[in-house]
């Protein structure tokens, strides 16, 4: 039964200039982020921009976090496609890499699919990776399609390795409903920073941030003091970084927050097509409110022992 609570990280995919996986980045990230307290990884996700990655870069980037972690936290691979049969595919292909705790996998996107639909879409891919837990990733705004509810259950009673649900509806109710319609042992996950409170205020079990990749000491401790009934100190947080949560999408993820990684001197802002940086004047914002932030003060870290690939 997956045991994870806390404070998540969707972690970005640093690219060279050239476009290729930036693979010492990525293991200093991966580093940074386990020093400052943060519950677990989860790669190639949207802010990963696993979208764009082939099928070999795609098993490298989460190779890298895997052994980069060393067990230290979960790491949870995303594992996305509009097509079942080639989503099952994918999936088989995760079983070459060994240290993998979960998979996140998002609705189908651009099919529309029904409820049905992605109930069976769901249910393939938990019997092709079982025992392996399934989390699954509810992001209307990015695939134009709703898990509802009532098929959260269902998938939830049909496959015993579906133990988790990342919602990203921005829909408080719908969160709620979930959470009080699954099982206690279901975790819920909220996908927005700007709602993680909230969730997890209607009995969410945590988030899984954007916001973290730069922040990542902030984050865990914010969702940690409300899973502890801290209230005090997770607002404070809240207060003090609400703007961030903001503007991270100010253009579309994850040009923001690599632009603000770059400014820290923590990565690159390079972004693969159809994705471009921000514009100028967005980049000029974000580095005024990084500065406000006092985001800026940090340097590079060393990147430390960094497997090459």
């Amino acid at each position: 039964m997956m045991e994870t609570t806390g404070c998540g990280t969707a972690i970005v995919t640093p690219f060279r200039a050239d476009g290729t996986i930036d693979e010492p980045a990525l293991w200093a990230l991966v580093n940074w982020q386990i020093d400052a307290g943060i519950d677990f990884i989860v790669a190639c996700g949207s802010t990963g921009e696993a979208a764009t990655l082939d099928e070999q870069e795609w098993l490298q980037a989460i190779r890298i976090v895997v052994e980069a972690a060393a067990g230290r936290v979960p790491v949870w691979a995303g594992c996305t496609h509009n097509c079942t049969r080639v989503l099952l595919h994918q999936a088989a292909m995760l079983r070459q890499v060994p240290g993998v705790d979960a998979v996140l996998s998002a609705n189908p996107y651009y099919n529309k699919p029904t409820q049905e639909g992605q109930f069976q879409h769901f249910l393939a891919l938990a019997k092709m990776v079982a025992p392996l837990p399934v989390c699954l990733y509810n992001v209307p705004g990015r695939t134009g399609v709703n898990l509802d509810p009532q098929t959260v259950v269902r998938l939830i009673e049909a496959a015993p390795n579906i133990q988790a649900i990342k919602e990203a509806s921005g829909k408080l109710p719908q969160i709620a409903e979930i959470v009080h319609s699954a099982p206690s042992t279901f975790k819920v996950f909220s996908g927005d920073d700007n709602l993680a409170l909230a969730a997890i205020g209607v009995g969410a079990q945590g988030l899984i941030s954007v916001a973290s990749n730069e922040i990542p000491a902030e984050m865990a401790r914010m969702i940690n003091a409300a899973l502890h009934d801290e209230w005090a100190e997770a607002r404070e947080i809240e207060r003090r970084f609400g703007r961030l949560f903001d503007a991270n999408f100010w253009e579309s993820n994850p040009g923001p927050v690599k632009t603000v990684l770059n400014l820290m001197g923590r990565s690159s802002d390079t972004l693969r097509l159809p994705l471009v940086p921000p514009t100028v004047a967005t980049r000029s914002k974000l580095e005024r409110l990084a500065g406000e932030l006092g985001l800026l003060k940090f340097s590079p870290i060393p990147a430390g022992d960094m497997r090459m690939y």
